[in-house]
């Protein structure tokens, strides 16, 4: 499902390709997504150096790495608000970004991503996939 990026008005998202609720919520995403905003992009692509030389993807599989829409590089939850407000669901995770909960938020998705491994195989009875299919 990799989309050459042709219109600066998308989000890319850059997932783990072999984590299950990484590729169920990209899953969710794409559903939401009728108007074509968004770009997943797997980090264990064989070609992903290649595409994206500029991205690290060991950083990028410690936490969640994107562009935003005017090109900036952006992390964690910043990602995950760009991709929901770009479906136009922005608004149900809004107060994730607000500052007073901004900070604990952070801490607890940095908490998720260490052990989303480990969180996938208690919910989906999956740790990891060879690649999960998106």
């Amino acid at each position: 499902m990799s989309q050459q990026l042709s219109n600066m008005s998308r989000v890319i998202i850059f997932y783990d390709g072999g984590c299950p609720l990484c590729v169920k919520e990209m899953k969710h995403l794409n559903k939401l997504d009728k108007s074509n905003r968004l770009v997943f992009e797997n980090i264990n692509a064989e070609d992903f150096n290649l595409r994206y030389p500029h991205i690290d993807p060991v950083a990028a599989n410690r936490y969640l790495h994107g562009v935003d829409s005017n090109g900036n590089e952006i992390y964690g939850l910043d990602v995950t608000y760009a991709a929901w407000q770009a479906v136009g669901k922005g608004a149900y995770i809004a107060p994730l970004r607000w500052p007073i909960i901004r900070w604990l938020a952070d801490s607890v998705y940095l908490l998720f991503a260490k052990h989303r491994n480990r969180i996938s195989r208690w919910l989906t009875g999956q740790e990891r996939c060879e690649q999960c299919n998106l």
